[in-house]
């Protein structure tokens, strides 16, 4: 896979799920509801969509 924009943003996308742990069973957790939300976003956009750009700095995706 080529190192797109898009690959380096869901990259970091689930670092940071992982990076967050096994998810609370009792509690929602809104950090981890927004980036699996974000992350199903950015795989329904096509590869020159804007949101790809506005998740990057959202991330800080470089």
């Amino acid at each position: 896979m080529s190192d797109t924009l898009r690959h380096r943003v869901r990259v970091k996308l689930l670092r940071q799920l992982a990076e967050d742990g096994v998810p609370d069973s009792e509690h929602d957790d809104p950090r981890r509801i927004a980036i699996e939300t974000d992350l199903d976003a950015l795989a329904s956009v096509a590869e020159d969509d804007p949101l790809i750009e506005e998740l990057a700095a959202r991330y800080l995706v470089f």
